[in-house]
């Protein structure tokens, strides 16, 4: 699953200085959650001939808590980057966003496309060439960075040092976080999402955590994660997040990638960057459509 900010998934130099500032800011049950959006229209098919798995409605199956992205807000609602911006593709479309919250596994080898749980899927998660082969994605809209969580003062800026010192390193299941573990020779211990990771690391099952930048700087917004722990190192990955939808969908890939590049032309995709990412973007996506 990255961020650039300046003065996901990328985060550059400017966002160390705001992690520093802050104290150093593709997993659950399928519970539907229906989002803010256009008024529904009825039947199965949305403008410019969009087959929908319900009538009225876009449905996004994501992967709950992965702050800023997606998470539930204190009355429970889900809300996030990703959240505003298939509200997007829905108000497009003339209908409403439900989100379906699912295991990240489902949602990135396309069983929960395949299977008609949703149309599309926002989960913070990276373009590879592996899931390529099970998902159609969208144009890029955000570049990806890891970043490295440990105790305060561990002094442990890479994952070198990591195996150096024979630390336990924890990632969520299924991420590339865990790709960049093992390709570093470190067998990590994988978990169901990332709060279940932040846990493992404040009950002391892992030594360090690798997640992306922008939860880690969530993370850090906590007095009682910042207090005792610390982004100790960031890798960018050149990777980029993209939304995905079955493979052949073309039409409603289409819709999304036309919201994603309106977005980027008329500065909504930087307001909403800035909203939730806490600064402004060092670079923007160029639009494809």
């Amino acid at each position: 699953m990255a961020l650039s900010l300046k003065g996901r998934r990328g985060y550059a130099a400017g966002v160390l200085a705001l992690t520093a500032v802050l104290a150093l800011s593709a997993c659950g049950s399928e519970s539907p959650s229906t989002q803010s959006g256009a008024t529904a229209t009825a039947g199965a098919t949305a403008a410019g001939g969009v087959q929908l798995v319900s009538p009225g409605k876009l449905t996004t199956c994501t992967n709950l808590p992965y702050p800023p992205f997606q998470s539930k807000d204190a009355s429970g609602k889900v809300v996030g980057f990703d959240v505003d911006m298939i509200d997007l593709v829905a108000k497009k479309l003339g209908v409403t966003q439900e989100i379906v919250d699912i295991d990240f596994d489902s949602i990135k080898g396309g069983a929960a496309l395949n299977a008609g749980k949703c149309d599309v899927a926002a989960a913070g998660m990276t373009i590879t060439e592996e899931r390529k082969q099970n998902l159609d994605f969208s144009s890029p809209y955000f570049d990806e960075v890891l970043g490295l969580v440990t105790k305060k003062g561990a002094g442990v800026p890479t994952l070198e040092d990591a195996k150096a010192k024979g630390l336990s390193v924890g990632v969520q299941a299924g991420t590339t976080a865990l790709d960049l573990a093992k390709s570093k020779g470190i067998e990590p211990k994988e978990f169901k999402d990332s709060g279940k990771l932040l846990l493992a690391l404040q009950s002391g099952q892992v030594d360090l955590v690798v997640q992306d930048l922008p939860v880690v700087v969530e993370w850090m917004k906590k007095p009682n994660v910042s207090s005792a722990y610390e982004l100790s190192g960031q890798t960018p990955t050149k990777a980029q997040y993209g939304f995905a939808v079955k493979k052949g969908n073309t039409a409603l890939l289409t819709a999304v990638n036309e919201s994603l590049a309106a977005a980027i032309k008329d500065g909504t995709w930087t307001k909403l960057y800035e909203q939730w990412m806490g600064a402004a973007p060092a670079t923007t996506p160029t639009p494809t459509s």
